[in-house]
């Protein structure tokens, strides 16, 4: 019964990740030439990915992120690829004046928003947690408050254009995992808070999409240089999961699951066998490669 459980949950689980993440809708690059969209944690991993295939899309494009010499680099491509237009604010979003600086970028170049896509994030030592309640609130401002001062400030021209929220997370604001307490905390928080306000834009008429992207292993160098070396999975690609977060945004989902049969295998798994889940989670790690 136990190896049968660990056979079909799985099957399910990827049967129905292919049912409602894979199949045809109708999904076209027509929908994001000329819009106006704003890519936070644009200067490197998913987030420059997103950037490249926005530009391929003809679209206009405010990137931010912490390293203005990697910025001007991406810019550049963009505008190489086809980008509408190009251009960048650099800066830390542990900042509490950045997220209404990049809006109000935004509304002086373009006089409006399409799409606000929430990709950045602040890192922590993959480790046990170590009682540092000031790491715990420096992470919530970068991971969790600038989101919500985001998606705050640009919701008046959001809601003029009908446009949409993208707000990239992990599988870790759904499960608990080890080494990761703090951030899994910040991600919890994200789907808390979006999905709340979700339910608000509805019975308030508010016709503002919010798409949670539920994301597992990526192969991101930031990712793969901090848990490589502990965790037994092999990364999905960024580029892939990029252009899978836009689509989404595009066509307005409720969530994305990326890797989709791995993800949503394992969120119906946390439903029914909460303890299964959380067993296979610990028994995925090399333990002894992690550094006290």
């Amino acid at each position: 019964m136990g190896l049968l459980l660990k056979i079909s949950i799985p099957l399910l689980g990827a049967a129905l990740a292919f049912y409602f993440y894979s199949a045809p809708e109708n999904f076209s690059e027509e929908m994001l030439r000329g819009k106006r969209v704003i890519v936070t944690g644009a200067s490197s991993g998913i987030g420059e990915q997103m950037a490249y295939h926005l530009a391929r899309m003809e679209a206009h494009l405010l990137l931010t992120a912490r390293t203005e010499a990697k910025l001007q680099k991406v810019v550049e491509r963009c505008l190489e690829l086809g980008a509408a237009s190009a251009r960048y604010i650099s800066g830390s979003m542990d900042s509490p004046t950045l997220p209404k600086e990049v809006v109000r970028e935004a509304e002086n170049t373009w006089g409006g928003l399409d799409m606000l896509i929430l990709n950045h994030i602040g890192y922590l030592d993959f480790n046990f947690f170590n009682g540092d309640i000031g790491q715990v609130r420096q992470l919530m401002e970068i991971n969790f408050l600038s989101y919500v001062a985001m998606a705050t400030s640009a919701l008046p021209m959001l809601k003029e254009s009908e446009g949409s929220i993208v707000v990239v997370s992990s599988m870790a604001g759904k499960t608990g995992a080890p080494f990761i307490a703090p951030y899994s905390a910040t991600k919890f928080a994200l789907d808390g808070f979006f999905s709340s306000l979700r339910q608000e834009f509805i019975m308030d008429k508010v016709n503002v999409s919010i798409t949670l992207c539920i994301l597992g292993y990526i192969n991101t160098e930031n990712a793969v240089r901090a848990i490589s070396h502990v965790i037994r999975d092999t990364p999905a690609p960024k580029e892939e999961c990029a252009l899978e977060i836009i689509r989404s945004g595009a066509l307005r989902r409720r969530e994305l699951h990326y890797p989709p049969w791995i993800v949503s295998s394992m969120l119906l798994i946390r439903d029914i066998a909460p303890e299964l889940l959380e067993s296979i989670i610990r028994n995925s790690y090399h333990v002894e490669n992690v550094r006290r």
